[in-house]
């Protein structure tokens, strides 16, 4: 049973396992693809880029070009306007000719360098991002690398902490499996000790109540244990003479207040315990004999009657009171006889005897100690109002304690609501004034800690 039990644990634990390593393997999945995705979109943003720059460029350079060959040719149909009006003009103008002809090859001189200039500075554009870019890509490789390093390096972290948590786990299973067991076992031996000990009990019991004496030893100390654990010592008797003048003592008797303070009235208590008719009811019913079984209840309520008649000889009003209790100290025995109401209620109407069981009498007992108790609070009820009193003026001087630590509250409440508005306006004036990014700030605080 134990070695199944920690098989089960052990199969648990492992599948907890097994599941806390699948959700790793997946995450770390789920951060690679994220990875790849973000690797592929900067690799695209910059081809992109690198596209329209060089879009940009060649546009550029078209414009230029356009632009240089619309002046070239503007110059030229000029020149040649101006050849044209020298030539009709006159044809004495050859030095001016000359002299346009040398403004426009020294034009075109200065527009091919241009150019040239222009090419120069589109190469060098190109080339400056080509290694822009270069230098982007190998810092977006770095920075993947590095991530990849880290969340590797995490990744093991997290599986460490998995696999020893779930070794520490499974060892406190394994421990607290064991304790159990061991107590478990502790606790069977200990039952069996105690089945041992109830078994010799109750042998012992059974020759205690073969004799007559000792049976009625035996309810006697009952029926004291349970007026011991519900009433005081003094607000009950032991062998009690509840008639001046007679011999006749009950086992016991509760002492109840009378009209005057030095006189009491006494309410006996009697235990009987009817055991041969009892016990003869009871082989009857196990062995299913409804004859045996009617003779025997006949004979159990002939024994309480007789019993009762016995216990009505303590009722002696005003010395008692006008009743007695009948204590039987089984409860089967109890339920017994009041399975027979009619002679339940013959008895309390001719003899004035009340029967009580175990639990039936802790309850009476439990009642007449209210009542002892309210009586002792009327008694008492001059110095329960002085005390109330009391209580009232502290309540009143408490009440005043209260307000001022209401005042106090209420004070330290509106000087955090300053305090609250006056930090809400610093920050205001703060949202102007440039944050300083992580590291200057760790750098400052550092010196100043310094």
């Amino acid at each position: 049973m134990i070695l199944l039990l920690l098989i089960i644990i052990l199969v648990v634990v492992l599948r907890q396992r097994r599941m806390t390593l699948d959700a790793i393997a997946l995450q770390n999945d789920e951060v690679n693809e994220t990875l790849e995705r973000t690797e592929n979109e900067l690799l695209r943003q910059s081809l992109e880029q690198r596209e329209e720059l060089l879009h940009s460029l060649q546009r550029l350079n078209d414009s230029l070009l356009n632009m240089m060959h619309s002046i070239t040719k503007s110059q030229a149909d000029q020149v040649n306007s101006l050849l044209k009006q020298s030539y009709d003009s006159s044809q004495a103008s050859d030095a001016r000719q000359q002299g346009m002809q040398r403004i426009t090859e020294e034009s075109l001189t200065r527009i091919e360098a241009r150019m040239q200039s222009i090419e120069a500075g589109t190469a060098r554009l190109l080339s400056q991002n080509e290694a822009r870019m270069e230098a982007l890509r190998k810092t977006l490789e770095e920075g993947m690398q590095l991530l990849r390093t880290e969340n590797g390096q995490k990744l093991e972290e997290m599986r460490k902490t998995v696999d020893e948590k779930l070794h520490n786990s499974l060892e406190k299973r394994l421990n607290d499996s064991f304790a159990q067991v061991s107590t478990r076992l502790e606790q069977v031996y200990k039952s069996l000790g105690e089945m041992q000990s109830l078994t010799t009990g109750v042998g012992d019991l059974k020759r205690m109540l073969g004799n007559v004496k000792t049976r009625g030893i035996w309810g006697e100390m009952q029926l004291g244990a349970l007026l011991e654990e519900a009433l005081t010592s003094t607000q009950y008797a032991r062998n009690v003479a509840v008639v001046p003048g007679s011999s006749e003592r009950v086992e016991f008797a509760v002492c109840l207040p009378g009209r005057e303070d030095d006189h009491a009235i006494y309410l006996p208590i009697d235990s009987k315990f009817p055991q041969e008719d009892y016990v003869r009811l009871a082989d009857a019913s196990n062995e299913g004999d409804v004859q045996a079984i009617e003779a025997a209840q006949r004979a159990l309520l002939n024994a309480v009657k007789v019993e009762a008649k016995r216990i009505g000889k303590y009722i002696a009003p005003p010395h008692t009171t006008d009743f007695a209790v009948m204590f039987l100290p089984l409860e089967g025995l109890y339920a017994e006889v009041m399975r027979h109401a009619e002679v339940v209620e013959q008895i309390q109407r001719e003899q004035r005897i009340l029967i009580s069981g175990p639990s039936t009498l802790l309850a009476l007992l439990n009642s007449l100690q209210m009542g002892f108790r309210t009586l002792a609070i009327e008694q008492r009820s001059a110095e329960v109002w002085k005390l109330l009193g009391a209580v009232k003026a502290d309540f009143g001087s408490f009440a005043t304690v209260l307000q001022k630590t209401q005042e106090k509250i209420q004070q330290a409440s509106n000087s955090i609501d300053t305090a609250f508005v006056r930090t809400r306006s610093i920050e205001k004036k703060l949202r102007r004034v440039e944050a300083l990014d992580a590291t200057e700030t760790q750098q400052l605080l550092h010196d100043a800690d310094e």
